[in-house]
């Protein structure tokens, strides 16, 4: 039976321990993946960002641009067909050149398909924004700036200098980017400008319009990916560990049980065994006494006196068998009679049925009885069978000049019995275990004092039914003390 224990805790053990890191693992595995998913999207959120708050800066540039190319005091555009093709070429040039010899720019649209020696108003308009949007904007992606014309590229190479990252633009642009990848986190751009060291950063992004040549970085500063990690997957995490939990109370529990039935049949083979001692005396005794009447022919008197011990005998019988009984039925019992009950005659009334048993043991038993009535609810029959059993069981156990001490005192709102006895005592590592079924202190093979372990299971049974509590204590220097506590009826 143990083996077979022992095995299957074994193997509960090592599934519960497999489950549970399992499911650590599971937690540990995915906590990497979001970890790695947030940096890459940190990163990327922050280049597209960066792209777009660049595109800002190069559209306000090409506007500004095109509206130099509309402004003829500024810009002449002209067009011909001189060319060995006969198809139209645009002509730009500044309106007061810085040199004369200057040629301009001199471009040929595929589109433009019109054959014109003279420029129109949507001639014009289409190579201005054919050289906005296609030309100049391939140029400022690429961070160059040409001159076109020397006035064209004054002016461009004034603006690139002027045009700056707009940290607000970029910061706007960045939440929108991480929100679309549901990043719903805090930030700070170049936070080191910030003094704050503490932050996870992304890689740093070149802001620069004329980037790769020139470098103007940004990057961004994030709370610790462990605290993402937990505020975005608290939930999953909460679940996961409540499922680790209960499997952890579950497999507890079930080791309880399992080590409770495993005690209880130990209890119970115990109590077999006494029972069976404690059958075999009275049965041993009324077998002689009954072969005795039987093979001899006895006196009257004589006869009368065996008869006299298969009597009593038989009641002793009688009585083991009603105590193993009475355990059954406590709960109905209680249940059916509830009755209002002064608790100092009860008392008394054990102090008088116990009588013949305290003067045969030389037992002195001390009660005062409180001055006013003191009532509880219950059931009578069963509160004084506890109280005899309590007392019986000190009588039992008494040594030397034995002495059972009562006090009944009365609380607020419950009543306190004591009883106080000076017998052996209840080692401390056994106090605890006194009040459950078949349980007796271990004496090795020893049965001086007869039981079956049931009569403190009773006790404690009765007395939370009537819902009151009993503890035991030391009764130093020697003894124990028992107190029960009852609500006030």
């Amino acid at each position: 039976m143990k083996k077979r224990i022992a095995l299957i805790l074994i193997l509960m053990t090592v599934c519960v321990a497999g489950i549970t890191g399992l499911q650590l693992y599971w937690n540990y595995q995915n906590y990497k993946s979001t970890v790695k998913a947030f940096n890459h999207d940190i990163n990327e959120a922050l280049n597209t960002a960066v792209d777009k708050e660049i595109d800002q800066r190069h559209q306000k540039i090409i506007a500004k641009f095109k509206v130099w190319l509309t402004d003829t005091a500024f810009v002449q555009i002209t067009c011909d067909t001189n060319n060995r093709h006969g198809r139209t070429v645009f002509h730009m040039r500044d309106t007061h050149p810085f040199d004369r010899d200057e040629k301009g720019v001199n471009l040929g649209i595929t589109k433009f398909k019109i054959q014109l020696n003279k420029i129109t108003p949507a001639a014009k308009r289409l190579f201005i924004d054919h050289f906005g949007d296609n030309i100049l904007k391939e140029d400022l992606k690429k961070g160059i700036v040409y001159n076109y014309t020397q006035r064209l590229g004054d002016s461009l190479l004034t603006v690139y200098e002027k045009s700056k990252l707009n940290i607000a633009v970029l910061a706007k642009l960045y939440k929108e980017e991480l929100r679309a990848k549901d990043i719903k986190t805090s930030f700070l751009l170049n936070p080191k400008n910030e003094g704050n060291q503490k932050l996870h950063l992304t890689k740093q992004v070149n802001t620069a319009l004329r980037r790769p040549y020139e470098k103007e970085m940004v990057d961004a500063g994030f709370q610790s990916p462990d605290a993402y990690y937990l505020k975005e997957m608290k939930w999953l995490i909460i679940t996961s560990l409540l499922l680790i939990a209960i499997t952890l109370f579950c497999f507890a529990y079930t080791v309880k049980t399992l080590l409770s039935q495993h005690k209880l049949a130990l209890l119970k083979d115990d109590f077999i065994n006494n029972m069976t001692h404690e059958l075999n005396t009275p049965l041993a005794s009324i077998k002689l006494t009954t072969d005795a009447l039987k093979l001899f022919d006895h006196s009257r008197n004589t006869q009368l006196e065996y008869l006299d011990i298969i009597g009593y005998q038989t009641e002793k019988l009688t009585a083991l068998t009603a105590e193993i009984l009475n355990t059954g039925k406590v709960d109905q019992h209680i249940r059916e009679n509830n009755a209002t009950i002064d608790l100092n005659e009860l008392i008394e009334k054990a102090i008088h049925d116990l009588e013949p048993q305290s003067k045969s043991n030389h037992i002195h038993i001390q009660y005062q009885p409180y001055a006013d009535n003191v009532f509880v609810k219950g059931d009578s029959s069963s509160l004084l069978n506890t109280f005899i059993n309590i007392m019986d069981n000190a009588m039992k156990y008494a040594q030397g000049r034995a002495l059972l001490h009562i006090v009944l005192s009365v609380k607020p709102k419950y009543v306190e019995v004591m009883f106080k006895d000076n017998g052996i005592g209840i080692p401390e590592e056994y106090r605890g275990k006194v009040f459950d079924k078949f349980f007796r202190v271990p004496k090795g093979n020893k049965h001086d004092v007869k039981g079956y372990g049931l009569g403190l299971s009773y006790v404690k049974q009765v007395v939370e039914q009537h819902r009151g509590t009993i503890a035991v204590a030391a009764n130093n220097p020697a003894g124990s003390i028992f107190t029960i506590k009852l609500p006030l009826g």
